[in-house]
């Protein structure tokens, strides 16, 4: 407990370096008692969660619980759900339900006890209530909030979605946690009063102010071929009616293979092809089907064309992505928003800008949109840089103890950076197998095991 408390203590407002073995140590001696008693105190339980609102959009549902997917406490509490879940593993895991199974409200049978002991076993269901074979709404109401906890609609049915999810092991829910846990270790992230963080496999963007959601955002992130990075730095300003200068990637792979077939393509699209200076060439005077690296750049004009729309949130990076509108709306309702070319697409950018610019005076919603509807270029730099994180978390826990799970899109889950607990030499792998614990990764270096006395001396 001490070694917690003294994690805790350290951790304000400083950037986030702990490392994935650092954190092991600190959740094992701190849930110490797990191992012999079921289940920390302090480990995180699964709560109620109301349902949408009957005026929520039924497209996309958006929690509005102000509850960040990414705080200062993300990594603590993660290694804590990280005991709870070994402890099921322990335990012989959850039951899987078949897949034949009709789960629906109203239901009796033999499913519907099997699927009381699967909710009861994650606290959806609560444990007086695990013993029954009819879908009754307490039932109703347990599949709804584990609906929520994993992304899904929260219909209080069992459909093929969230039966594959009910379905999922616990081994893998941990190795989601671990991944997660191990992601965090390696960033360096100064947590702000105001900060801004996308969760990637969420598809969600969250404004952050006071420790608390303020805005929580639709987005639409990278393709699995071409995913979306990791990476904290700092908003720096707010673009309307941006030009797009095409990147080379894309140019290789769209603009210049849709040019071989279509000569009309630049110009259709308001592009132009500008040289080493700066100045418009003649798209015909180019070699479209040469293999060469181009010697040009192709620039979007502002307008209702461009790939950015009315707005670009400039925060630069090594990666070249960025946060932007975007002249496909029709991406946002989909379940899947996994269809960029790396960077963040919002469905709301005007409203993020908004709250970006709340430290420039003058500067609100009305005198935004103006600016926009004059079509002219405008860069807006903040008087406060903003910090922005962009994270891989595939399993996460709120402060009020929900335990949310996302799928592994981009597969990071599966192909650890380091190697896994159970390939270690002792002392690091004695110890994990000792507490039940498993870790998706940790430094396999004798010296990963003295971090604790370092933890110690702070």
């Amino acid at each position: 407990m001490q070694l917690c408390q003294l994690t805790c203590s350290k951790r304000l407002r400083e950037p986030m370096r702990l490392s994935a073995a650092t954190l092991f140590l600190a959740a094992v001696f701190a849930g110490s008692a797990f191992a012999q008693a079921g289940g920390p105190a302090s480990a995180p339980k699964p709560k109620a969660v109301a349902p949408p609102s009957a005026a929520a959009p039924a497209r996309v549902a958006v929690s509005k619980a102000p509850e960040p997917a990414f705080d200062e406490g993300t990594t603590l509490r993660i290694a804590a759900a990280m005991l709870s879940y070994a402890a099921i593993e322990v335990r012989g895991g959850w039951p899987s339900l078949p897949a034949n199974a009709k789960l629906a409200p109203g239901a009796t049978g033999a499913d519907v006890a099997l699927l009381r002991r699967r909710l009861a076993a994650t606290d959806d269901l609560a444990p007086e209530q695990e013993s029954g074979e009819v879908y009754d709404d307490a039932v109703a109401a347990a599949v709804r909030r584990f609906q929520v906890r994993h992304g899904l609609e929260p219909t209080g049915s069992v459909g093929p979605k969230t039966l594959a999810a009910l379905n999922v092991p616990v081994t893998r829910r941990l190795r989601q946690l671990a991944a997660s846990l191990d992601r965090l270790a390696d960033m360096d992230f100064a947590f702000g009063q105001r900060y801004v963080v996308v969760n990637i496999p969420a598809a969600l963007a969250e404004a952050v102010e006071g420790d608390k959601v303020v805005h929580r955002y639709v987005v639409v992130v990278g393709k699995p071929d071409r995913p979306s990075p990791t990476l904290t730095t700092h908003i720096t300003a707010v673009n309307l009616n941006p030009t797009w200068t095409v990147p080379l990637s894309i140019m290789k792979k769209d603009v210049i293979s849709k040019m071989r077939k279509d000569p009309g393509y630049v110009g259709r699209m308001h592009m132009r092809v500008l040289d080493a200076a700066g100045n418009e060439i003649d798209p015909k005077s180019v070699d479209w089907n040469s293999d060469r690296a181009p010697n040009f750049t192709i620039r979007q004009d502002s307008g209702n064309w461009n790939a950015l729309g009315a707005v670009r949130i400039d925060m630069p990076n090594p990666h070249s992505v960025y946060m932007h509108d975007t002249n496909h709306k029709e991406l946002f309702s989909a379940d899947y928003r996994f269809q960029s070319s790396g960077c963040t697409r919002l469905e709301d950018p005007r409203g993020l800008a908004t709250w970006l610019l709340e430290d420039n005076p003058g500067w609100g919603r009305r005198e935004l949109d103006a600016a926009i509807a004059t079509g002219q270029r405008l860069d807006l730099r903040l008087h406060h840089k903003v910090p922005v994180a962009w994270v891989y978390l595939t399993g996460w826990v709120t402060r009020e103890g929900l335990i949310h799970f996302r799928d592994d899109v981009y597969g990071h889950d599966e192909h650890p950076v380091r190697p896994l607990v159970a390939e270690l030499k002792p002392p690091v792998a004695t110890a994990a197998r000792a507490s039940g614990f498993v870790l998706q990764s940790a430094d396999p270096r004798p010296a990963a095991i003295n971090q604790v006395s370092y933890l110690d001396s702070q």
